[in-house]
């Protein structure tokens, strides 16, 4: 939604008051809304309670934004404990959270003003004790600290619902607006800056629009338990450029009218995997705001527009960064069940057996004397042609269910690369039998270049029960080269 320019919502809000309903360009306003209606209809009673944290640590309030799920906080449960209607708390996403806690099957919090977003620490708010982190148009640049911590969050098993708006649209005039804000934790984390999700955020302000949805009935995000997406609306919002190359889990699930849905741009609604985890993103804040908030905020209810199906689509996305659905890593962990396999399971794990147990690009799987081994004779070298290419490596494995999983390897990268730009890279990536990418638990570069051999460990226990491929890729620019060189594998469960 438009930060600064709000004559338009003035007149929304003016004809409401009257009783009309006001069409505008590409969406219309709908006054009076019964309060029912602020609700979406309950999914059926899930197994487990799933826990959903709410920023509001990032100027979710500056101007007339009030992208917060109650006033009380951390704990919207203060206001009123037994909500049943959007109005029984205080912010412009209370229909949002007023939905799921209907349902029984949420913990919601939110993250006030003046706190760090954590990541491992000790504090109750700290990322480690939820499942999904909403990230509702943040107007802050997060911290290098804080921006590790969501990507260590998510490659973790964690589930991120990013909203962005349109460009220059910074309420706290502090010269960063949420394309710049998102953009910014894709390309220098501290995890991951190689663009890990696979889309960015267009430099955009699109001022109305109804992007459609995908024809796909086996997503559960458009199919889920809350109903079923056919489309949204653009208030003044932005839309996204999908790059598969990067990360091929990326996946458009609405698009702008006029884009080409297997094309790369003007995807409207995305989602996509890192490590074991789940992200999606919205490319406007008005089809989560309820067109209620505090006294003053001058607000749109996007969330009940008859021209689309926004709660729907907000609640499904919810329940699906936060573990329910089939598509995607996400959930963490392996089930609650006992496992009754541990071991080693990779087969001809230092490579002594030459390609045996292995799929990989024609000498990849080396005795070289080039390149030391870390033991033996053989070990696997990718990259360090010094052209553009690619090499792969990889094997299938069954990861049994109810099983803690680690794979570790020793990895040696040397490059003949200068400087901190991640110029060649290794992707260490999990696919399922189709061949699509289930999540990517590391990305490593010629900035990570050392002496010796470093033993790496990446967790895989959300993969438990799954039939899946280990896959590294190396990716070479066009000059110097870099090697990466990998050697005693293991994947160990337990």
């Amino acid at each position: 939604m438009l930060g600064s320019v709000k004559s338009r919502r003035l007149l929304i809000a003016a004809t409401a008051s009257l009783g009309l309903v006001t069409a505008g360009a590409g969406y219309s306003a709908q006054a009076a809304a019964p309060a029912a209606s602020a609700a979406a209809p309950a999914p059926a009673a899930a197994a487990a309670t799933h826990r959903v944290l709410f920023d509001n640590s990032k100027a979710e309030q500056a101007g007339n934004a009030d992208w917060v799920i109650g006033s009380s906080q951390p704990d919207p449960l203060g206001q009123d404990s037994t909500p049943t209607k959007e109005t029984d708390w205080t912010g412009g996403l209370s229909a949002w959270g007023v939905a799921l806690q209907r349902t029984g099957d949420y913990s919601l919090k939110t993250l006030p003003a003046g706190n760090t977003i954590t990541y491992g620490g000790s504090g109750a708010l700290d990322l480690k004790n939820f499942d999904t982190f909403v990230l509702p148009e943040p107007n802050i640049r997060l911290s290098t600290a804080e921006k590790t911590a969501v990507m260590k969050f998510v490659q973790a098993g964690g589930g991120l619902f990013l909203i962005s708006d349109h460009d220059v649209s910074d309420r706290n005039n502090d010269g960063y607006d949420s394309p710049m804000i998102i953009n910014d934790l894709m390309t220098s984390n501290g995890v991951d800056n190689t663009n890990p999700f696979g889309f960015s955020v267009d430099k955009l302000n699109i001022a109305s629009g109804n992007p459609k949805a995908i024809s796909d009935s086996s997503n559960p995000v458009l199919n889920g338990s809350f109903g079923k997406v056919t489309g949204s609306l653009i208030a003044n919002g932005a839309t996204f450029t999908l790059k598969p190359a990067d990360n091929p889990a990326v996946k458009g699930l609405l698009w702008r009218s006029g884009s080409s849905t297997t094309g790369t741009t003007g995807a409207f609604f995305v989602t996509s995997t890192f490590g074991s985890g789940r992200v999606a993103i919205w490319g406007d804040s008005s089809p989560i705001d309820d067109g209620t908030g505090a006294s003053g905020d001058t607000l749109y209810d996007g969330w009940n527009d008859s021209s689309a199906t926004n709660a729907a689509l907000a609640l499904n996305a919810t329940a699906w960064l936060s573990g329910t659905g089939s598509t995607g890593g996400g959930g963490g962990g392996g089930g609650g069940g006992t496992c009754t396999t541990s071991g080693q399971l990779l087969a001809n794990p230092g490579f002594e057996s030459g390609t045996s147990g292995w799929s990989a690009t024609s000498g990849v799987i080396t005795s070289s004397t080039a390149k030391a081994s870390h033991s033996g004779s053989y070990k696997a070298w990718l990259g360090g042609a010094g052209t553009a290419g690619t090499k792969t490596l990889s094997q299938s494995v069954t990861i049994p269910a109810n099983c803690s999983a680690s794979l570790s390897f020793w990895l040696h990268i040397d490059t003949a690369e200068t400087g901190t730009t991640a110029y060649d890279t290794l992707k260490v990536q999990v696919l399922n039998s189709s061949g699509t990418v289930l999540g990517t638990p590391a990305t490593y570069s010629n900035v990570n270049a050392a002496t010796g051999y470093t033993q790496r460990t990446l967790d895989l226990s959300a993969y438990a029960g799954q039939s899946v491929t280990l896959k590294f890729t190396s990716t070479e620019g066009s000059k110097l080269q870099t090697s990466f060189v990998v050697d005693d594998t293991a994947l160990n469960v337990n």
